[in-house]
């Protein structure tokens, strides 16, 4: 078996890597290796590593800057994918790659299945849900895992933003009313390592893998906040998404139904909170911000 990761630097991949840092059989690959906007790089790497499964670690999550940066969004999030799914086909490999909730568009009162119509409502969304369709396109073997709200300990990302902010700030103005599911970048990682150990021709398609449970951002960094990391803690104000405009569209519902994973795979992520508090136990606090 040999396995080549895309996006080794980023939040998922940092994560992999650390994982697979001893394994011989494993190429970690970051943009000098592999540069996700280059097709010509993706084809370059697949062909001199021959991996038997490709591991998509790599994306473009700035979801604001995304409104004005659409063709490198696009590029790294929707035309790599197809390109990746391209090169595992013709090796017969599997592809797991990393999708995300915000390819729906958060009007459904439940949590979303597989089976949900997506209708993104940002640009980073669309970018998204067209690397899905270009991956199914391809034709060949892959696992397309939808996550939400990935964040760890290095980074940047609403945790790590919460605890700079909160050693800066008294008072912190948190959107409410959006929900989703919290999910850790370590148990994402540990979840595709143990989908690769276990199952040698998993069944392909789309699943959801997110932490159980689900909580607002407000919910979140009262969290966050609520582990005793900073003192004293900022106060906290429960504000609507109108409070807080910002140039990409979150979805106000993107809670993720995980029944399908769990039944497929028998097993299912830890909560939400159990993540956090095992991410924040992790953290090296310096003056009470983690640096």
């Amino acid at each position: 078996m040999r396995i080549l990761v895309t996006g080794k630097n980023g939040q998922v991949g940092s994560e992999l890597s650390r994982l697979y840092r001893s394994r011989s059989d494993v190429l970690l690959a970051g943009r000098d290796e592999c540069d996700l906007s280059r097709e010509s790089s993706i084809r370059a790497a697949v062909r001199r590593v021959e991996p038997t499964i490709i591991i998509n670690a790599g994306a473009y999550t700035a979801v604001d800057k995304a409104e004005t940066d659409q063709p490198l969004c696009f590029a790294v999030n929707a035309a790599a994918p197809g390109v990746l799914a391209q090169e595992a086909a013709r090796l017969d490999a599997l592809l797991i790659h990393y999708s995300t909730d915000y390819v729906f568009n958060g009007e459904k009162p439940d949590p979303y299945r597989e089976s949900d119509p997506i209708g993104p409502v940002s640009v980073y969304g669309a970018s998204k849900a067209a690397g899905e369709a270009a991956i199914a396109e391809a034709g060949g073997r892959y696992l397309v895992l939808r996550t939400s709200w990935v964040y760890a300990a290095h980074g940047k990302n609403f945790l790590l933003t919460m605890l700079r902010l909160g050693a800066e700030r008294p008072d912190l103005r948190v959107v409410d009313d959006q929900f989703g599911s919290p999910t850790s970048a370590a148990a994402i990682a540990s979840a595709t390592v143990r989908l690769v150990e276990q199952f040698t021709a998993p069944p392909p398609g789309i699943y959801h893998m997110t932490a159980a449970g689900s909580t607002s951002w407000c919910g979140f960094a009262r969290s966050i906040f609520g582990a005793g990391l900073l003192s004293p803690q900022p106060r906290l104000h429960a504000i609507p998404s109108s409070d807080y405009p910002t140039p990409a569209r979150r979805p106000a519902n993107s809670v993720l139904n995980n029944d399908k994973f769990a039944h497929v795979f028998g097993f299912r992520l830890p909560s939400w909170q159990k993540q956090l508090d095992e991410v924040l136990a992790g953290l090296q606090l310096t003056n009470g911000v983690n640096r």
